[in-house]
Order: structure tokens, then C-alpha cells, then sequence
């Protein structure tokens, strides 16, 4: 079986087939020109493109960001209109507090996975950072938790909490778009040195 070329997006780095890529086409990513592409070769192994292909750390921190922008949002709406629907707010609220640290633990599982599948490492001063405010969010994950087990979640400190994780969370985010064009190890092309006239 014939390996298929693979061409990169200078500008992006957006890396495709190159049969997949007809004169007048523009990347799919940045829209660019398709002059713009370049010869690419990958030079990770296909074990490790295969896990990051899987996307299962964006997977899992979407979901995540999903509830720990849910239980803010909804404690914010019960204390702004108290009337609407507070069975059915308390009874999302409360499933999206206990379904929080179980997203945040996939979360932070499929991150290790994910940072020495791209890394091989977990030691690098951004990693460290994202796992020390994981953990973070995990804590205040686990007080929420704690909390509403203990009936305590219309209060403002309740609140406030939630807010506190959402920031930390944002946070993080951050951290993690940093990481996003970061070219996998070995596949950095070093620019030739311009040979004198």
C-alpha cells in the first residue's frame, strides 16, 4: 500500500492530503491560497498520531467547561428570577454539581494521556501549571459537591465558589490554547542558513 504525501499549510500549519488538494482550493483551516502549501512529513510515530487523532482530551474538557459554566450561570438565573421553574433548577443544578468532578477527572486523565502522547513528558513548566489548576478546580469541584450534599446551595458563598471555578477554569483554557500550534517533537523544520554570495 502506497503511504499518501502530506502537505502542510505554511501560514497555519494545517497538514492534509495532497490529493485532497485541487489547484484553486484554499486550506481548510486559515483559507489561504493553496500555493501556500508545502511538502510535510510526519515524523511521529503512527501509534501516538493515532491516540491524538482520538481528540479525547478536547472531548473531555469540553464537556467539563460545559458544567462549570452551567452552575454558575443557573444559580445566577434562580437568584435574579426565583419563580422560574425552581424544581427543575435545583434538580440540574444539583445533577451538574455531582456530574462535575467526574468530567473534571476525565479531564485531567485524558490531559496526562495527551501531554506525553504530544510531549512525552509531563515536566514542562506549562504542563506543571495546568495540572496544578486542574487539581485546583478539582478541590473546589469537591466543595461544591460537599456543599450541596449539605443543602447549602443558594447561599452566595455557593456562588461565589462556582464563580471562583469558572475563572480558574477560563484560566486554564488559556494555559491549554498555548498548547494548540505547538508542533509535535520532531517535526520542527529548521530554516536553512542563506549561503553567502
Amino acid at each position: 500500500m502506497k503511504e499518501e504525501k502530506l502537505i502542510r499549510c505554511r501560514p497555519c500549519g494545517y497538514i492534509m492530503k495532497e490529493s485532497d488538494l485541487k489547484e484553486g482550493d484554499v486550506c481548510p483551516a486559515c483559507g489561504m491560497p493553496h500555493t501556500v502549501f508545502e511538502p510535510y512529513r510526519e515524523k511521529v510515530s503512527s501509534g501516538r498520531l493515532k491516540f491524538l487523532a482520538l481528540d479525547l482530551h478536547p472531548i473531555a474538557i469540553h464537556l467539563s467547561q460545559t458544567f462549570v459554566a452551567t452552575i454558575p450561570g443557573l444559580l445566577i438565573l434562580h437568584f435574579i428570577f426565583p419563580n422560574f421553574f425552581p424544581e427543575v433548577l435545583t434538580n440540574v443544578i444539583t445533577f451538574s454539581v455531582y456530574v462535575f468532578p467526574l468530567t473534571l477527572m476525565a479531564s485531567i486523565v485524558t490531559g496526562i494521556a495527551d501531554g506525553y502522547a504530544r510531549f512525552k513528558t509531563m515536566e514542562t513548566p506549562l504542563l506543571k501549571k495546568k495540572i496544578a489548576f486542574s487539581i485546583i478546580i478539582f478541590a473546589v469541584s469537591a466543595l461544591q459537591f460537599y456543599l450541596i450534599y449539605k443543602g447549602q446551595v443558594y447561599t452566595w458563598y455557593f456562588l461565589l465558589i462556582s464563580l471562583v471555578s469558572l475563572v480558574l477554569a477560563m484560566m486554564l483554557g488559556r494555559m491549554g490554547v498555548k498548547l494548540i500550534n505547538v508542533i509535535l517533537p520532531g517535526t520542527l523544520k529548521k530554516p536553512k542558513k542563506a549561503v553567502a554570495a
